[in-house]
């Protein structure tokens, strides 16, 4: 069989990527995929679900230099939440603007940065999401999900999952603190 005809028999679908793990590296390894993507004329969306709405880290700014559709809804991190509700409530609307987005069909990627989270967290149902990505993404976007603690409901729908493990950590390990254009 030639390879041409091996890549006739290749299915081609829109990828479900989940990066989980306790290790750096999950937002950063989706960004990346970004990136590629957008180098092939791809059309991008991204919703960070807890980082503060109004974060200017050096990957916001690239991707607004990129025209790449970028929301955050947080209001920073949840173990400095001086409102947890109101966490959770940011955090429930970017769900419910990551669906209509999704649902759009105006997109080739979309990466739901730090998503895993409103699942841990028992904000949202694991397997209620995976069924409304089952009904509802189309068939040819990519969606790439990150966070801790990613639900096995999740891991068994996703086509690709990857743990990042963490092995050695500057921070905890040598004291040294997060550096821009490296950690943010």
């Amino acid at each position: 069989m030639s390879r041409e005809q091996r890549r006739k028999q290749h299915v081609k679908k829109g990828l479900v990527i989940v990066n989980t793990g306790d290790g750096k590296g999950k937002t950063t390894a989706a960004l990346g995929v970004m990136t590629r993507a957008w180098g092939r004329k791809m059309r991008v969306g991204v919703i960070q679900f807890l980082k503060h709405e109004n974060a200017n880290f050096g990957e916001i700014r690239a991707a607004k230099r990129m025209a790449i559709d970028w929301m955050g809804t947080g209001d920073g991190w949840t173990w400095q939440s001086k409102d947890i509700r109101e966490t959770q409530a940011r955090a429930l609307r970017g769900w419910e603007l990551a669906q209509a987005r999704i649902a759009s069909g105006e997109y080739d990627l979309f990466i739901l940065d730090e998503f895993t989270y409103l699942m841990d967290f028992g904000w949202l149902n694991a397997t209620e999401v995976v069924d409304w990505l089952r009904e509802n993404k189309p068939e040819m976007l990519h969606v790439i999900i990150t966070g801790r603690n990613a639900p096995e409901a999740l891991i068994a729908h996703a086509d690709l999952v990857t743990e990042m493990r963490e092995i050695k950590h500057p921070f905890r390990d040598q004291d040294i603190v997060a550096q821009p254009g490296i950690d943010f």
